[in-house]
């Protein structure tokens, strides 16, 4: 996907600051994944109120990391927006990143929500959570029998379960967490049962499978919480009716809780402007940036004692439940091995 500048800043110019604004201390430059409007408030509350000028460039997450593989030493880039742990931990692992220490972050973000710990600080945190969750059709299946992650390879569900692509970032995180619970020798085997139980080879995107059980298609799908909320929000009845006609689960309440994802950010390895990059991490975990960060993307704020403040996440009952505390930067590390997995189970 092409880069698409804001504040009108074209990559050129981003370029060139490589080289000019090495001295300038008022200078934010941000490569972001994320593309909502309500984040605009965000960063222009967070330029009022320290006289930093935030320079952004949109793109996919791919897109990004392609880039700042090509620019290397000479990247513009201060900060990361990426939004999957998956992606963030990928990044990571090719040195894109540069471990900070804040105890500002610490204090305000739980450790599980933060990569791994390193002598030189931490490469990436998670600002915003999105819990993964199971989507089932009421006339078809018990609720009793979609608790778990674990109940989706249940011979019951034969026939019934729908996912989207199980390479894709969203459930290579959700089942490096299974792995990480279950063992590899169960957790393949689980792998296995899923693939099973499909109504169909796994397509689309999160959106679909909602509406491919509210059609009949399939009985039971995996979607992140905020496709459901966008849903329940829409001003379009049809999107509304998709909603009326499923359940949702926040699943494994009673054993490990429910998986989570994040949206987070890292200090580009190159960063001209670290103490700029570093304040500007600080501050997406303050109050404010959170409820921002969050509820405009019907998310869940990461930072502690931030509460929900979203009517479509509350009506799915997420104003309180219990999320899985396994570190996510832990997890990450499964991801080659999860995706070996899949390969033997067959699983697209």
């Amino acid at each position: 996907m092409p880069f698409r500048a804001r504040h009108a800043l074209g990559l050129f110019a981003l370029t060139a600051l490589a080289t000019t604004a090495v001295a300038q201390d008022k200078v934010l430059n941000l490569y972001s994944a994320r593309h909502y409007q309500t984040d605009e408030v965000m960063y222009d509350t967070f330029s009022k109120t320290t006289g930093i000028q935030i320079n952004r460039v949109d793109a996919d997450d791919a897109g990004i990391v392609a880039r700042l593989r090509a620019e290397g030493a000479a990247s513009p880039a201060d900060v990361i927006l990426l939004v999957d742990a998956a992606r963030m931990a990928s990044a990571d692992s090719q040195g894109l990143f540069r471990p900070i220490k804040s105890a500002k972050l610490d204090a305000a973000i739980p450790a599980n929500l933060r990569a791994t710990p390193t002598a030189n600080g931490v490469t990436w945190t998670g600002f915003s959570t999105r819990a993964r969750v199971i989507v089932y059709d009421p006339l078809r299946v018990k609720p009793e029998d979609v608790a778990t992650y674990e109940q989706l390879a249940d011979p019951k569900l034969k026939g019934l379960v729908c996912t989207r692509s199980g390479s894709h970032p969203y459930n290579l995180s959700l089942f490096a967490t299974v792995v990480e619970r279950l063992g590899d020798a169960q957790g393949e085997a689980w792998l296995k049962g899923v693939v099973a139980n499909m109504a169909r080879p796994p397509k689309g995107g999160d959106t679909d499978q909602i509406k491919a059980v509210a059609s009949g298609e399939c009985g039971v799908a995996l979607t992140n919480t905020y496709y459901a909320a966008r849903l329940l929000k829409s001003g379009k009845p049809e999107d509304r009716s998709v909603m009326e006609k499923v359940r949702v689960v926040f699943p494994n309440q009673g054993t490990s809780g429910t998986h989570v994802n994040i949206a987070g950010a890292a200090v580009a390895k190159h960063a001209k402007h670290l103490d700029a990059a570093v304040q500007f991490m600080e501050y997406l975990a303050s109050p404010f940036a959170q409820d921002y960060f969050a509820n405009g993307n019907n998310e869940f704020p990461a930072a502690k004692g931030v509460k929900v403040d979203n009517p479509a996440l509350k009506a799915m009952g997420g104003a309180h439940f219990k999320a899985e505390n396994i570190p996510l930067g832990v997890v990450a590390k499964n991801m080659t091995k999860v995706q070996q997995m899949l390969d033997r189970a067959g699983y697209k």
